[in-house]
């Protein structure tokens, strides 16, 4: 059973930093694009940013760049998502998600087959 788990949510002050982890069991992951995304109540499921299979290419969305890094580690089939300077407006439910093998980055929830359970992170002000 394939499942990805996401780890390292919680509260933080604004200005603060919290590193989010997404591990991958029952099958690797290696040459599969993955992706975070958020949601906020009330409000869409939205691309924060994603990592190819190879960990060169990380696109991030405008409201998150300089702030966020993800990375990689193919050999524990591990996803992480640095995030630093946190905001406010960054509460929401984060999302790891992988998508199919060989294919590209994906930059919406329809481009994933596999969708982690999700992890609050809550920035107070």
């Amino acid at each position: 059973q394939v499942q990805l788990v996401e780890s390292g949510g919680g509260l933080v002050q604004a200005g603060g930093s919290l590193r989010l982890s997404c591990a991958a069991t029952g099958r690797t992951f290696s040459g599969s694009a993955m992706g975070w995304f958020r949601q906020a109540p009330g409000k869409e499921r939205e691309f924060v940013g994603a990592i190819n299979w190879s960990g060169r290419d990380t696109p991030y969305a405008d409201s998150v760049k300089g702030r966020f890094t993800i990375s990689r580690d193919n050999a524990k089939n591990t996803v992480y998502l640095q995030m630093n300077s946190l905001k406010p407006e960054d509460t929401a439910v984060y999302y790891c998600a992988a998508g199919p093998a060989g294919y590209g980055l994906g930059y919406w929830p329809r481009n994933y087959d596999y969708w982690g359970q999700g992890t609050q992170v809550t920035v107070s002000s």
